[in-house]
């Protein structure tokens, strides 16, 4: 199979010359139309990476983003974050008569240099966990969203001044973090997909902790049960915080006291022997953990069945 090139684009005035966009009016900051952008013809053929922050809002438009290890629709009110040295790509297919519209707030990370968001932008989690978890929007928070990025157009369509950026930077903290609300009411609203998440979480720790090669492969790691789940670690553990108040790793135990307390029951292996089954290199590690989550030591707790 051919391996496909990855396209780097490293200004914003080199994305607009490839989408058939006039020049951006600022080199650092642009919001794009998209009933304006002209696809490349090797658009769907190659994947990009953007040496710039990408937040956008589609509607109308037929095809699919392919970020991270999975496929979405471009659908009504459907917002999509991508960072910088990100790869993705996008299928997109032919035109049809629906009317496409939307927008995308180009954001190069010089712009932020020396402000308050410079740092504070990479710990927003949809920078991460995007590649997983698209931001659909009801129609009253696409119209807020729309309202800043209105905002932050009309502020640089004006005569650049000493306030500018600090104006438009404040904008931009606005639509993250109204941004992170609607996601967060995503985690609520969406429960159905999210408890069958953790339908496979259980199923993903249970096939793992009935596995007989523990000893070599050691306990499960945050990072091994979000790759099983197809979303990130940051991702993964919000969810699970928002509908259970636990996180992956207290989950992750908890599944682990389990499994030992059935083989503390069942069986007559010893405490070491059960610790090395459980993927552990030291027993006195499990032993701290069993006590810890029981108030019992794996030998009292066995002792309590007799």
């Amino acid at each position: 199979m051919k391996q496909r090139t990855t396209k780097r684009i490293k200004t914003i005035t080199e994305f607009h010359r490839s989408r058939g966009l006039e020049p951006p009016e600022h080199p650092m900051i642009s919001v794009v139309d998209y009933n304006a952008v002209k696809r490349p013809s090797d658009i769907g053929e190659v994947n990009w990476m953007l040496d710039f922050y990408m937040i956008s809002l589609k509607i109308g438009i037929n095809g699919q983003l392919k970020y991270g290890q999975q496929a979405y629709d471009f659908d009504e009110g459907t917002m999509f974050f991508i960072a910088p040295n990100q790869v993705f790509r996008i299928e997109a297919d032919a035109d049809s008569q629906t009317e496409k519209s939307g927008w995308m707030l180009l954001i190069h990370p010089d712009f932020l240099w020396n402000t308050s968001i410079a740092k504070t932008i990479k710990h927003y989690d949809f920078f991460g966990y995007s590649v997983n978890e698209t931001l659909f929007l009801s129609s009253k928070e696409e119209k807020i969203i729309n309202g800043i990025i209105e905002n932050i157009q009309q502020e640089y369509h004006a005569n650049i001044d000493k306030f500018s950026q600090n104006i438009i930077i404040s904008h931009i903290e606005t639509l993250l973090n109204y941004s992170e609300r609607f996601y967060e009411r995503q985690f609520i609203t969406r429960k159905i997909t999210h408890h069958k998440t953790l339908d496979r979480l259980e199923d993903i720790l249970s096939d793992y902790f009935d596995n007989n090669d523990l000893a070599p492969k050691g306990l499960p790691t945050v990072q091994f049960v979000a790759n099983e789940l197809n979303i990130s670690s940051n991702y993964l553990s919000r969810l699970l915080k928002t509908l259970t108040g636990q996180s992956t790793q207290q989950i992750i135990h908890d599944k682990l006291i389990q499994k030992a307390k059935e083989k503390l029951s069942v069986t007559d292996l010893s405490v070491s022997e059960i610790a090395y089954e459980l993927g552990f290199e030291h027993p006195q590690s499990f032993t701290k953990l069993f006590k810890s989550k029981t108030n019992l030591s794996p030998v009292e707790f066995r002792s309590s069945f007799n």
